[in-house]
């Protein structure tokens, strides 16, 4: 088994917020076998010389469309399907540049794409696939215009579509076996309006308590959860009292809200840099003059939200939520994290808070002995300087992912 040592560089221990200096880190394999303050020497091993920069672990992205190649997400899932997967390749070749070596895919990527990555096919982050996620009819992953004669949704099977429709206790309970039995490692609902789809108000609140229950219902009995999609008070607190583990974007969440997360042990993942692209970038794009309007009502509320969130002491993951040309602006989200929460705990937010989402702490998110050698070396401190991190990772020399090297100088 080849072994790769890294020589001299600063540790990052994520949790502590903290650089253990001049270190020695030993992959065998696909994990870290050692981390040691005395330099090490081992036969046979590739020795690169790190002394001077910062070895630390690479970075979970909580909330990603690998598929979404256009922000339209209606004219997403009309592609033809091997279209869709090749215009992803860049995509996730992109998410592994700037240091993203595992993503959570939040509708859209199955686990065929996921073994295609596993097998070495291609290129491409780890991924955590939702398989489609559930929308209710007219809810935020209906994306068929209105009109008088409503054709029945095609979603289910088009790889572009990043949702299906399903309706009614029972269906749900289906749907949600269907999409664990094809690979989802978690169920995805949509609990609310939102930015992206044509004809649901962002206020509104979909699916009905019972519907929401089922489907945690029968996550829980797969040894999984439900995350969802959810921007007010009133949407937030319905799916979390229904059981619901970790709430997607919640810009418009307030103080009491928040405390009922803490109080039940959900999560948050704000996705605020999708609003400044979407502001941006998004009409150019082609997204819909409906769905440009909604973006100004979360905004600003989204910053606002993270404050909220540290105050009740609600543990928040790292998204982002890109479409299209915009999957650019990935690691922009770490500036607007750190400009708020400071750059250890947005470090956190994507490394070990988001490895404690995905039910893997120990094996990501961490440079320890024993985690999944998921490692990246990057010019600089990002604890001093979050920007190391942005832009296409200019600043990150090297990524290792599972032990291989997926970017070198």
């Amino acid at each position: 088994m080849s072994v790769t040592l890294l020589r001299g560089g600063n540790v990052l221990d994520t949790a502590a917020g903290c650089l253990l200096e001049r270190h020695d880190v030993a992959i065998e394999g696909n994990r870290i076998t050692t981390v040691s303050a005395t330099p090490l020497d081992i036969d046979g091993a590739t020795v690169i010389d790190v002394t001077g920069k910062t070895v630390m672990p690479g970075m979970i992205d909580c909330h990603v469309h690998v598929l979404a190649s256009h922000p339209n997400l209606g004219t997403n899932a009309s592609q033809p399907n091997v279209l869709t997967v090749l215009r992803s390749l860049p995509i996730m070749q992109g998410m592994l540049n700037r240091g993203f070596t595992t993503v959570r895919d939040a509708g859209g990527a199955d686990w065929a794409l996921q073994q295609a990555i596993e097998q070495g096919v291609i290129p491409g982050p780890r991924i955590f696939p939702s398989g489609k996620a559930l929308s209710q009819t007219g809810g935020h992953g209906d994306f068929r215009p209105r009109s008088d004669t409503l054709e029945p949704c095609s979603c289910a099977f088009r790889a572009g579509a990043i949702a299906r429709v399903v309706d009614g206790v029972d269906p749900i309970r289906l749907a949600v076996r269907e999409e664990i039995q094809k690979g989802a490692t978690q169920i995805k609902l949509m609990a609310s309006g939102g930015v992206a789809s044509p004809v649901d108000p962002i206020a509104n609140t979909q699916y009905s308590e019972d519907e929401i229950r089922a489907a945690v219902a029968e996550a829980e009995a797969a040894q999984t959860y439900v995350m969802a999609h959810a921007y007010t008070p009133r949407a937030i607190a319905r799916a979390v009292r229904c059981g619901v583990r970790t709430i997607e974007h919640g810009n418009l969440c307030d103080a009491e809200t928040a405390k009922l997360m803490a109080e039940k042990g959900a999560y948050v993942v704000p996705t605020l840099v999708t609003y400044d692209a979407l502001a941006k970038d998004g009409a150019s794009l082609g997204l819909p003059p409906e769905s440009v309007a909604k973006v100004e009502s979360v905004q600003r509320a989204g910053r606002e939200s993270l404050s909220i969130y540290r105050d009740a002491g609600v543990k928040m993951g790292f998204g982002s939520d890109l479409l299209g040309d915009m999957h650019k602006y990935q690691s922009d989200e770490l500036t607007i994290r750190a400009d708020v929460l400071g750059t250890a705990d947005t470090l956190r937010s994507a490394t070990v808070i988001s490895a404690e989402i995905l039910n893997r702490v120990g094996e990501l998110g961490v440079i320890a002995p024993g985690a999944l050698a998921d490692v990246l070396v990057v010019d600089g401190n990002p604890l001093e300087s979050i920007e190391v991190l942005t832009g296409q990772g200019e600043g990150i020399r090297w990524v290792f992912k599972d032990g291989k090297v997926a970017k070198q100088p």
